[in-house]
């Protein structure tokens, strides 16, 4: 009985570990809170679908809705909540935006710094990345399509806008990218807390490509190998490491510190 089975039903090929489906890309992005959403206004660039808002925080907006020519629909915070979330800090206001155009590691320049992550997955810890490299005119930001939080809601209120000013560029392949950017004549420096030189001590010109690993992991072996010179933070205190959006930070300020003063 059962050989009659199987010929009827022959077995499915098995899988091959390694293969994955492209990530769909969405045609709407989920931004909320005053800050991101008002950064979006006033991008020249964004399309927007609809906007929520309760009316104070409508009130607070009005004279951008009105040069965008935008109504916002009037409605309560808990509508807003279940739009992004009980747990989301909305501060009374959401909007449906077309994404933003995706741009090609072929479209990075060589000048200024770029920050590279590898495998840093957490929303919160690439919204805050996002950020500082807005406050520091990082060029762009360069993920991976897997392992990344791309799309997330809680990217953009972390970043606190930053997604309207620095470019989030995503690659197939890390190493191939780390390879574009060296024919560019980008010196590539990876984050290691046990690198013999330390980040304040160097001085090379832009442009620069800062290269962050996933918290805990740190960078791949590849990754590593792909990196023209690794420094670490140098922290007199008793805590020696810092969550990667942090040691972002601090890195960023002072490549940014070093390319000024060359």
């Amino acid at each position: 009985m059962s050989n009659q089975n199987n010929r009827n039903h022959p077995p499915k090929k098995p899988k091959k570990w390694g293969q994955s489906k492209p990530r769909p890309k969405p045609d709407t992005d989920l931004v909320y809170g005053l800050h991101s959403v008002t950064a979006a206004l006033e991008n020249p660039r964004r399309h927007f679908k609809e906007v929520f808002a309760t009316k104070n925080a409508a009130a607070k907006l009005q004279s951008i809705f009105d040069h965008r020519k935008i109504s916002p629909q009037i409605v309560l915070p808990r509508d807003l909540d279940k739009l992004c979330g009980p747990d989301s800090v909305h501060q009374g206001i959401v909007a449906k935006l077309a994404p933003l155009p995706q741009l090609d590691i072929t479209d990075v320049e060589a000048r200024g710094i770029v920050v590279l992550l590898d495998q840093v997955t957490d929303p919160h810890n690439v919204g805050a990345i996002l950020r500082s490299c807005a406050a520091f005119n990082v060029q762009a930001l360069i993920t991976t399509e897997r392992n990344s939080p791309q799309g997330s809601a809680i990217l953009g209120k972390t970043a606190s806008g930053g997604q309207e000013y620095v470019p989030i560029i995503e690659v197939t392949n890390l190493s191939r990218a780390m390879d574009s950017l060296k024919k560019q004549n980008f010196t590539l420096i990876g984050l290691d807390s046990e690198a013999e030189n330390a980040m304040g001590d160097l001085n090379i010109p832009a442009p620069l490509a800062l290269v962050l690993g996933a918290e805990g992991k740190g960078l791949r072996h590849k990754t590593r190998q792909n990196c023209d010179i690794m420094a670490r933070l140098d922290m007199p205190g008793a805590i020696k490491s810092l969550n990667v959006s942090n040691a972002a930070a601090v890195c960023l300020y002072a490549l940014h510190t070093t390319i000024s003063s060359s």
